[in-house]
């Protein structure tokens, strides 16, 4: 005689095969949406930030920026074995493609976390974003990146919706060389200037930002910085800073 418990558990599992094998399977779209879902894996839904707190979110970003770092991952300026091992095989058309598609999308940030840093130590991250520190030759965030810190298309990108410990690492990188651009590498010059403290002051400071409801990146600076980033040329005629 077969045991009850073990009858039912055979009959359950039947008849979820039974319906599973009736489900159709899910159609092929060979479209761009369904090809990032490998990109998403990682940068969260819709490109809006993995859960770490340490892959960033790419999904409104520049097309530019967007594009230009896809290239410094495939070309070892930028170094994370996965994202190049990733890239390595795809032509610059393909990145464009790619970088277009998340630039595109308008996925709404989380709330940031609450700061933790003594009131200083923010009050000197705000004065380095929005006025820089001239007697040490180093320009304000938003001298580049916008008033508002939400970046300027193409190329360009926001600095609020980022993890701290993000911004941590890219200044870090940037710091020691593992993470380059084409000449004249301003960020790299930058982040030799700013100290530990100053590291530390900026990106909590920054982390700490609520996005504003239109986080779009402006379409120019209202003003020429007084220091220029090169960067790779965009096909079709896009310019570079």
């Amino acid at each position: 005689m077969k045991h009850p418990i073990l009858t039912t558990l055979l009959l359950g599992l039947g008849l979820a095969l039974a319906a599973g094998m009736a489900r159709p399977a899910p159609a092929f779209e060979d479209t761009m949406a369904q090809r990032a879902l490998a990109c998403s894996s990682c940068h969260g839904k819709e490109g809006r930030a993995g859960p770490d707190g340490y892959y960033p979110r790419i999904a409104g970003k520049p097309v530019g920026y967007l594009y230009n770092q896809l290239l410094n991952f495939r070309d070892g300026r930028r170094h994370y074995g996965l994202m190049t091992r990733l890239l390595d095989p795809l032509s610059d058309a393909y990145l464009l493609e790619i970088a277009r598609y998340f630039s595109d999308l308008d996925a709404p940030y989380a709330a940031p976390l609450s700061a933790t840093a003594a009131p200083a130590l923010l009050q000197r991250g705000k004065l380095l974003a929005h006025e820089g520190d001239a007697a040490r030759r180093i320009p304000a965030c938003v001298q580049c990146h916008g008033d508002a810190l939400t970046g300027v298309r193409p190329n360009t990108p926001g600095l609020l919706g980022l993890p701290r410990d993000y911004l941590n690492s890219q200044l870090g990188a940037w710091r020691s060389g593992q993470r380059r651009a084409h000449a004249p590498d301003c960020m790299a010059r930058i982040a030799r200037q700013l100290d530990p403290e100053d590291v530390t002051a900026l990106t909590s400071w920054l982390a700490a930002q609520p996005v504003p409801g239109d986080a779009r990146a402006i379409a120019s600076l209202p003003r020429p910085p007084a220091i220029s980033c090169g960067s790779a040329t965009l096909p079709a005629g896009r310019q570079q800073p």
